[in-house]
């Protein structure tokens, strides 16, 4: 019966790279490397002081890879980096918008809501109430149910600081000029179960003690610290090529009476999202997993409860019509050949709801 799970799953389509990308192979390396030497970064031995150098070299090495000059914080992931940042910010208002992920949902309960507009793109209406470096702006960089990049850069803060959350575009965008900044290895083809929180200065929010210079308690996890370097040292030059294949995508689902979610917004090349009218997004699921292929249905915290996503009714979409989109994500190794391949069951799909 294993060798039949084996050949199955060999034999399986993977394009749900936006709720976690494969780990790449140099990541792999870099953890079984660390397993087979691993000691406490906090121990004062010669083991743990090694531990300590292997640490601090992979806190250097992620800054350098993704530009960023300001301090690195390690987490366990993209939320915990999220709840400490925002949640201990030294911020008397908080104001994000409607189509942030769940994590800064659950931390900014209650709080000022930004509009955005039916291309899911941030809008300042109402910002203007907000101003000053004891206020802040939470907004995410790239969306990751729809793909849609906020330009960050050239939003209005009014001197408030900015929080990115930037779990889909790091390793892949050029960061934006955040003062926080929350990613997650994962996304980007590290290991699960660790992130980090960057901050332009750490008297931006409060310190608890502990590791990470006081602001975040517990041994921090050095393999998977070091696979995650690793997998940002990594070239990203297959993103060109998952361009000219979400292009090709799209049209390719136009042409098929579908519709492509926030179509004239900016989107970055690895997500895509779809609506196939009159074919519910759970009927999808179903039979593109049966047909062997991988995809979901908004993000992938909420995949499984197939809920109306909060992403789309704040663009606009009716629940009708928000049940019918699914998500479409690339990773390294997606190809046309997988494009064909997922192109000929949507077809199929369509054909049999039209009959």
């Amino acid at each position: 019966m294993s060798e039949t799970i084996r050949v199955s799953l060999s034999d399986r389509l993977y394009l749900d790279h936006a709720a976690t990308m494969p780990m790449l192979a140099s990541a792999k390396a870099a953890m079984v490397d660390a397993l087979d030497r691993w000691a406490n970064p906090s121990s004062p031995h010669a083991d743990g002081r090694a531990a300590r150098a292997a640490l601090e070299d992979a806190r250097s090495r992620i800054g350098r890879a993704l530009g960023w000059d300001g301090h690195v914080l390690f987490t366990s992931g993209a939320s915990e980096a999220i709840a400490i940042g925002i949640g201990r910010a030294k911020a008397a208002r908080i104001m994000t918008s409607p189509v942030e992920h769940d994590a800064v949902l659950r931390v900014t309960k209650d709080r000022d809501r930004l509009r955005v507009d039916d291309r899911g793109m941030a809008h300042s209406g109402g910002a203007t109430a907000i101003s000053g470096a004891d206020s802040l702006f939470a907004v995410q960089h790239v969306n990751n149910e729809t793909g849609v990049i906020q330009p960050l850069d050239d939003f209005p803060r009014n001197d408030a600081l900015l929080f990115a959350d930037c779990a889909q575009s790091a390793g892949k965008l050029a960061l934006p000029h955040a003062d926080m900044i929350a990613i997650s290895a994962h996304k980007c083809g590290g290991p699960p179960g660790v992130g980090a929180l960057l901050l332009r200065d750490l008297a931006l929010i409060e310190p608890t003690g502990g590791q990470e210079q006081g602001y975040r308690a517990g041994t921090e996890n050095l393999p998977a610290i070091l696979g995650f370097a690793a997998a940002l040292d990594a070239p990203r030059d297959w993103l060109e090529e998952a361009a000219r294949l979400r292009a090709r995508l799209d049209a390719a689902i136009e042409a098929a009476g579908g519709q492509v979610v926030a179509r004239d917004a900016p989107r970055i090349p690895t997500i895509a999202s779809y609506a196939m009218p009159g074919v519910s997004a759970r009927s999808q699921l179903i039979q593109f997993d049966l047909a062997g292929i991988s995809v979901s249905a908004g993000s992938a915290c909420s995949s499984g409860s197939l809920k109306p996503s909060h992403v789309l009714k704040a663009m606009g979409w009716d629940d009708e019509g928000a049940a019918q989109v699914i998500r479409v994500s690339f990773g390294p190794t997606t190809s046309a050949v997988d494009i064909d391949r997922f192109l000929a069951v949507w077809t199929a799909m369509v054909e049999r709801a039209r009959q």
